[in-house]
């Protein structure tokens, strides 16, 4: 069993493997097929056409009367769409693969998805001041200009774009079309739960599904600005990351004289001038001060027992002996006593 495993999540990142979309010919028609669904539910809710006849029997209808027994499940599957629940849950998956693949790329799209989705469907709700269905003041009426704010849907868009975004960063294309399938569901169910309960009509709803597919089609188009800007926060982490540090300077190759700095005498003059002796006798420099004593002389380093240089002896190490014979020779003949 291994237990060095989080050791080696923070000693081994993982190299980033978020690829980056592109603006395709598919992406393209896909953006434009959809923008001008947008125009046209916008242009039939002003007209009071046909979809708002459809809007007032659907909300007639009383879908939350009709199945009062699954009311209280849908109250909590809506929150899947509320903004800050859901941002918060998708930013602490994207904030954890951004520290693993030392990237900012996952949480900066995240926030300018967010951003596109406030300013452009924030825009029209505004504009349009479009009144709810638990508001409406006449039937039949589209219910516009009257200092609402309900068209489009904010829940249904903010479903598509913060559970989208997972899919739009997916590493592998296996994962997108599987990321891209659960967010068009809950996307879907938030849009229909919020008609079931009755704070949306349904052209609210088909408005706010083709707001969030259009920030998420044409998020490749701010991707230059996301690269800028982590580029930007990476290269002021570098510069405010060590205060007061300074590069060391490098040690100089051996043989190389050292700089002599501005002002300052070289040491051949020095030398011919001779040293200047204080009152107490002490050797002192030319601005008064004491000379410190020279440090004593490095002992050379002993060499390498592989450095040194062999030595082959060249006979015996023992003192020559008047007595002795040199090997291999022939031994002097002694006198023998009492002969």
């Amino acid at each position: 069993m291994r237990t060095d495993i989080f050791a080696r999540l923070d000693r081994e990142p993982e190299p980033p493997k978020i690829e980056t979309p592109r603006m395709s010919r598919h992406r393209i028609a896909l953006f434009g097929g959809t923008l001008a669904f947008y125009v046209a539910i916008v242009i039939a809710v002003l007209m009071s056409s046909w979809l708002v006849t459809l809007d007032w029997k659907v909300m007639l209808f009383r879908p939350y009367q009709q199945w009062p027994e699954i009311h209280a499940a849908l109250d909590y599957y809506v929150v899947l769409g509320q903004r800050g629940p859901t941002a918060v849950m998708v930013a602490c998956w994207l904030g954890w693969r951004s520290w693993r693949q030392h990237t900012l790329r996952p949480l900066l799209t995240l926030g300018a998805s967010l951003l596109l989705l406030n300013l452009t469907v924030g825009a029209v709700k505004i504009g349009l001041g479009r009144l709810g269905p638990h508001y409406a003041t006449r039937i039949g009426s589209a219910e516009l200009f009257a200092g609402g704010d309900i068209f489009p849907s904010g829940h249904t868009a903010n479903a598509v774009v913060t559970w989208g975004i997972l899919a739009y960063l997916a590493a592998t294309p296996r994962a997108r079309r599987y990321l891209s399938a659960m967010s068009a569901i809950v996307s879907l169910g938030v849009g229909l739960t919020t008609v079931y309960l009755g704070t949306h009509w349904l052209s609210d709803v088909l408005l706010g599904w083709a707001a969030g597919l259009l920030i998420l089609l044409g998020l490749p188009w701010v991707e230059p600005l996301i690269t800028r800007a982590e580029d930007w926060i990476f290269a002021a982490r570098a510069r405010l990351g060590a205060p007061g540090s300074r590069p060391v300077p490098a040690a100089p190759a051996t043989g190389t004289p050292l700089p002599v700095p501005a002002g300052q005498p070289a040491a051949d003059e020095a030398a011919a001038q001779g040293p200047a002796y204080g009152p107490a006798g002490r050797p002192q420099t030319a601005s008064g001060r004491p000379r410190p004593h020279p440090a004593p002389a490095a002992h050379p380093a002993h060499a390498v027992r592989s450095e040194r240089t062999p030595v082959t002896p060249a006979g015996s190490r023992r003192p020559p002996h008047a007595d002795r014979a040199p090997r291999g020779g022939t031994a002097p003949a002694r006198p023998v006593a009492g002969g």
